[in-house]
């Protein structure tokens, strides 16, 4: 489901940028970088869905996102093929990295032109599925999206491969998850290989690897079952962790930012 997709990127950068408890800290960031970067990696977990161009993430920021899923559903080959796919993931990743190095130096530092590009979409995407839009509110999806992009901006990490990363990331955790769906997903496409025989008389096997040449291990079942939701419970609460340890380090460094400012100020 489209808000457990969000959900599962955002936590996913907690724990690969975090470096708090619980949190690997295997890409660490200063900590607006660790919510600007759950912002962008619960878009990018949606992403794998443009594919889609009657799905949910279609009507987050109209008409520009419907125009982006027909054109990705076009190049993909339909939903749940290319973007689905290790080549899928890797193409997304890529195209973080394109536009991460698209900086802009300015009176305040160089703009991450490209990451608030993207992100235009992705924090809309991620709004959607968070039902923090709906259709209805076609402007309030824009005015939050274009707010958040424009401090993307603005407050993006210096390091240009964090957006690589973010993207990459989300776009991983999507495709693993549909992947312990009873659909599967196309993970080598375009090559999707038919099962031997043999491989396909037993029932148990033919769940893994599919007639149509998709896989995956279907633990949670159907998509929206009650073993999706036992998932994204834990997931969730994660998630909520990884904001409230953003927040605690962003007003810590307030703290010790904002007196020496102050002092400088008045000192000349």
């Amino acid at each position: 489901m489209g808000a457990n997709h969000a959900a599962t990127g955002a936590a996913a950068w907690f724990a690969v940028a975090g470096s708090g408890p619980l949190m690997l800290g295997w890409y660490p960031v200063h900590s607006s970088g660790l919510l600007i970067g759950a912002a962008v990696c619960a878009g990018a977990a949606m992403l794998p869905d443009a594919d889609h161009h009657a799905g949910t993430i279609s009507h987050s920021l109209p008409p520009l996102s419907r125009l982006v899923t027909r054109g990705v559903a076009h190049v993909s080959g339909g939903h749940r093929h290319g973007t689905h796919s290790l080549l899928g993931i890797l193409v997304f990743a890529a195209l973080g990295a394109l536009l991460g190095a698209v900086r802009v130096p300015s009176a305040i530092g160089h703009l991450a032109v490209g990451a608030g590009v993207i992100s235009l979409l992705l924090v809309a995407y991620a709004a959607k599925a968070l039902r923090m839009t709906s259709d209805a509110t076609w402007l309030r999806s824009w005015l939050l999206a274009t707010g958040v992009a424009a401090a993307i901006t603005v407050f993006a990490p210096e390091d240009p491969t964090w957006l690589a990363v973010c993207v990459g990331l989300g776009a991983a955790v999507h495709v693993l998850g549909d992947a312990l769906t009873t659909g599967g997903v196309p993970l080598l496409w375009p090559w999707t290989p038919d099962p031997p025989r043999w491989w396909a008389r037993n029932r148990v096997l033919r769940r893994v690897w599919q007639s149509n040449g998709w896989g995956g291990v279907p633990v949670l079942g159907r998509t929206g079952s009650v073993r999706e939701w036992l998932l994204a419970v834990p997931v969730s609460l994660y998630a909520s962790y990884g904001l409230v340890v953003a927040f605690v380090g962003m007003l810590e460094s307030a703290s010790r930012w904002l007196p020496a400012r102050v002092l400088a100020e008045l000192t000349g």
